[in-house]
């Protein structure tokens, strides 16, 4: 082999990274992904798709506590505050000079706490946000554990083989959270009923074969045949969020508290074999590209009805993450330029920090008590009413961070190359199934042909309008827009 010299790559899980520096600059996505993975919840979590959710929770909730801790004590000095200028009020009109000196020193001493607080806080995220960004620990490893059953709950998302998606999303999408749709097509049947030639004369032995028989032979040889290293490759059962409840305790075993996401092995084959209403089972291929940052995936799910086979096919997308998290990369490391940098933080956001506390306290607990009081509601009518929740989930947290703007002609170009091998993989892979079943491949051949003309657009749902917004920035439910790089960090 020839030799050359390694060039810079970019690390396998730098988008996790990227991720985690974010919540603790960004207090809007930080509480966006502690609820999100952490909060109490009914519906399912959407997949992780090369996103380690359990180190993004468990920095989420590092972040989101300490600015609960900074707005709590600025909250109270907001009160002595106020405390201090009413008495500064009264020491001028009855003429004190002993009340209002105390007031005027109050005044200045909370603002110097005031400020020292902000200062300290913004000094704790950036030193957090760098040391997951650049630490060769593992960034799961920076930050303490959350609650047992949200680590429970995530760490069952490393290779989930069933995802329940919401009602609403069957008319469009069932994958969801898998990004933008770029084909969805069903190709040509093919004729299976045909016993191919014997070699020696007459016609071979057709050997029975099942759809799982078929998923379970290309999950294993896809990689292989189509010269994709690192192809993830499952069995995954979708199933619309009301119907989850008919599966089980295997798959529901709380019906207050979310689903499972791996499940018994005989449901996911029963989907393929004996569809249920709104459970279909497909095979799930999914290509993480350099660093994470553009996601592709094909679902496929063979219908095999004698005397004829043909595969559905879906192609989705995930470009790289919005600018808005290289954050980090922005921020100043060391030496007076760290120093004169947080003091100026400090210096023009001390005011809004202390005048502002008392709302942002009082909005986050009002909020809090908004969705306790909607899962409450969701609760009784399960138990009382026996309702029938939809436990699906809409989208994932990979996919609303992404921006199409931020695709560069290398990833846009290399995902094309992976779903063309793909492509041709299955292809492949279906074709050497059916002659090691001895069935004749003629029906195959001319498939081929019109399958083979099909090409992959990476730009987008080309099939009609997405979640894609002005200037093609996907819009996030937290209020993501078209922002610059979160150079100064978090606003208090």
């Amino acid at each position: 082999m020839r030799q050359v010299p390694n060039l810079p790559t970019y690390d396998k899980d730098a988008t996790t990274r990227l991720l985690c520096s974010s919540v603790h600059l960004d207090d809007q996505f930080a509480r966006y992904a502690h609820q999100e993975l952490s909060g109490d919840r009914l519906t399912a979590t959407g997949l992780p798709l090369g996103v380690n959710l359990l180190a993004l929770a468990r920095h989420a909730s590092r972040a989101t506590g300490r600015t609960d801790l900074r707005d709590r004590r600025l909250a109270w000095l907001c009160a002595v505050w106020w405390l201090a200028v009413l008495s500064l009020i009264g020491g001028l009109v009855t003429g004190s000079s002993g009340l209002w000196g105390g007031a005027v020193a109050a005044l200045l001493l909370v603002l110097g706490s005031a400020w020292w607080l902000v200062r300290r806080a913004e000094a704790q995220a950036r030193g957090d946000a760098l040391a997951v960004r650049y630490s060769a620990a593992r960034p799961q490893d920076l930050a303490p554990e959350v609650a047992d059953e949200a680590e429970r709950r995530l760490r069952g998302l490393r290779r989930p083989n069933m995802v329940p998606y919401t009602q609403s999303a069957e008319r469009q999408n069932p994958f969801v959270g898998s990004g933008d749709k770029i084909k969805e097509t069903v190709w040509q049947p093919i004729d299976i009923s045909r016993p191919a030639d014997a070699p020696g004369g007459g016609k071979a032995t057709l050997v029975p074969f099942d759809a799982v028989d078929l998923h379970t032979y290309l999950a294993r040889e896809l990689g292989n045949l189509a010269g994709l290293e690192g192809l993830r490759a499952q069995n995954r059962l979708y199933v619309l969020g009301p119907q989850v409840f008919y599966l089980g305790d295997d798959v529901l075993p709380d019906r207050l508290l979310p689903p499972n996401s791996e499940i018994p092995p005989p449901l996911v084959k029963a989907g393929l074999l004996k569809p249920g209403a709104g459970m279909r089972t497909y095979l799930s291929l999914e290509r993480v590209g350099e660093g994470g940052r553009v996601i592709v995936s094909m679902h496929l799910r063979a219908r095999l009805q004698h005397p004829s086979l043909s595969w559905e096919v879906a192609a989705y997308c995930i470009p790289p993450l919005h600018a808005r998290y290289y954050g980090a990369d922005y921020i100043p490391r060391d030496g007076l330029e760290r120093w004169w940098s947080l003091v100026r933080f400090a210096t023009s956001h001390t005011w809004s920090g202390l005048t502002g506390a008392p709302g942002r306290v009082g909005r986050r607990n009002a909020e809090h008590k908004r969705r306790a009081r909607e899962l409450e509601k969701a609760r009784k009518e399960i138990t009382k009413k026996h309702a029938l929740y939809d436990y699906g989930t809409t989208d994932s947290l990979r996919e609303r961070v992404a921006s199409w703007a931020q695709l560069g002609h290398s990833e846009r170009t290399d995902s094309q190359d992976f779903l063309h091998r793909l492509q041709q993989g299955v292809l492949i892979a279906t074709e050497r199934f059916l002659k090691d079943h001895n069935v004749d491949t003629s029906s195959f051949d001319q498939a081929q042909q019109v399958i083979n003309t099909q090409t992959y657009n990476i730009s987008g749902d080309i099939t009609g309008p997405a979640n894609i917004g002005n200037n093609g920035q996907i819009s996030a439910a937290y209020g993501q827009g078209a922002q610059a790089p979160a150079a100064a960090g978090p606003t208090p």
